[in-house]
């Protein structure tokens, strides 16, 4: 097993950064282009959603935590920010709670699709971690 831990800016800016630096750590497991796309667009989606979500007001820190074993990717997207108050709706494709900024609310229906597990635990006021985990053939 191995692991390695970001700690970014809430910038749109490290998107790129954190997308690139997971799927550098990735590369470990040798995997198809096909697998490494499909993690590196779910990155993008978490990290872009906590940009943009977490810290409507403020500027804040988004954790990004990797760990591999032998055939999978596991990573662990965690921010202090404002929260979700429904998870559940949340889940729901097309919505958004930024629809002035025309968002398409497909977020989390990304990461989900792309990815072989999805967790999403937040609590309002407190924050949001995603897990997520890719299985490499």
């Amino acid at each position: 097993m191995n692991r390695m831990t970001l700690i970014i800016d809430a910038k749109s800016e490290n998107e790129a950064f954190v997308r690139t630096a997971v799927a550098a750590f990735m590369l470990q497991l040798d995997p198809s282009v096909e697998e490494l796309s499909d993690v590196k667009t779910a990155v993008s989606e978490a990290v872009t959603n906590a940009v943009v979500h977490a810290y409507p007001e403020e500027k804040g820190k988004i954790t990004v935590e990797c760990e591999t074993d032998t055939n999978y990717i596991k990573i662990s997207i965690s921010d202090d920010g404002v929260g979700i108050a429904d998870t559940k709706k949340a889940l729901e494709p097309y919505f958004t709670t930024r629809p002035c900024e025309e968002r398409a609310g497909l977020g989390f229906t990304i990461i989900r699709s792309f990815m072989d597990e999805f967790e999403l635990s937040s609590s309002f006021g407190v924050g949001t971690k995603i897990v997520m985990k890719k299985y490499v053939a």
